[in-house]
């Protein structure tokens, strides 16, 4: 194999732009009501407490991304990789009248990332910490900044371009990080996309939370998100294609040895694709997979990416 992709790094000032939503709740219950909502632990946070979280289904299967971000009067829940509208409804058919909280409207935002040079020269707020930004148009959360889908960007932002929508995906796809359809949907858990950061193992009832701790106990996760990359002329497979584990040198099909699942996989230059996989956790020791059952099939370069975060103690064998 050809030499490993994954130092890539964009050129220049630049800012990667991700599509969100934001819903606004008010009202003395509304951290409680998050609590039973969300993944992880709202109630009693602090205003200005920014709490990275998932919405999932009652099976544990994972809707969105959340960020939660507490005030005096309530919250702002932002979610990316999801249907707004839908989990809007979500939320409304669980409100009772006897709930102190207000559901606002879906807003269209933007979450924004500074990558490349001078970074560290950019305003920013501590990690768990958030700040609006002067002139109402969005929020500052650690280094990232969420603003209204419509709102200018602020001055220390404008001199950075935008990546292509090419370089975005392959920055996505190098960190690791989750999105729909891929890996946010109804066959996927918090745990095996590498957000285990994201759940809460030590308090109450919430949406989801009874699989998920039986996945914490009786080692459950079944597979894990791995990052990939492979060069040929030919693409090795679009999400869905099922891997296979590589035993070069039998010349025979290992057809029942299958391995994972492409979620992601994106062409670059020079014959050069990369992507995202499920493996499945009996194959996550091994450094490559096939895309197919024959021995010709393309050979994929496996690793674990830079942002995954391993199950809890007790969900599967540890790696």
């Amino acid at each position: 194999m050809s030499s490993d992709p994954w130092g890539w790094q964009p050129s220049g000032p630049c800012r990667s732009e991700q599509a969100g939503c934001l819903i606004r709740l008010d009202g003395p219950d509304t951290g409680r009501f998050l609590h039973g909502q969300t993944s992880s632990a709202i109630e009693g946070q602090q205003p200005g407490s920014w709490i990275p979280s998932c919405c999932t289904t009652a099976t544990g299967r994972l809707r969105a991304l959340a960020e939660v971000l507490v005030d005096r009067d309530g919250a702002w829940l932002l979610l990316r990789g999801a249907d707004g509208t839908a989990l809007w409804q979500a939320l409304e058919r669980v409100l009772f009248p006897a709930d102190r909280v207000q559901l606002g409207p879906v807003t269209a935002v933007r979450w924004i990332t500074p990558l490349g040079d001078g970074c560290d020269a950019l305003p920013q707020v501590a990690d768990g910490s958030w700040i609006a930004l002067e002139d109402g148009s969005g929020w500052l959360l650690g280094r990232h900044v969420v603003l209204l889908a419509n709102a200018e960007l602020p001055a220390w932002l404008a001199d950075r371009a935008p990546l292509p929508a090419m370089e975005q995906e392959r920055w996505r796809i190098q960190q690791g990080v989750p999105a729909a359809p891929g890996e946010i949907n109804d066959d996927t858990n918090p745990f095996e996309v590498g957000l285990a950061d994201r759940v809460s193992l030590s308090k109450g009832c919430y949406v989801g939370q009874e699989t998920l701790a039986k996945l914490a106990t009786y080692d459950g996760v079944k597979q894990q998100l791995r990052r990939w990359f492979w060069r040929g002329s030919e693409g090795p497979g679009t999400p869905g294609t099922v891997l296979f584990g590589a035993k070069d040198g039998e010349g025979e099909k290992s057809s029942s040895n299958r391995a994972g699942l492409i979620t992601s996989s994106l062409s670059l230059e020079h014959d050069l694709w990369v992507g995202l996989a499920l493996v499945r956790r009996q194959s996550l020791q091994q450094t490559s997979l096939r895309a197919g059952p024959n021995p010709q099939d393309p050979l994929l370069e496996l690793s674990r990416p830079p942002g995954y975060v391993d199950p809890p103690v007790g969900a599967g064998r540890q790696f």
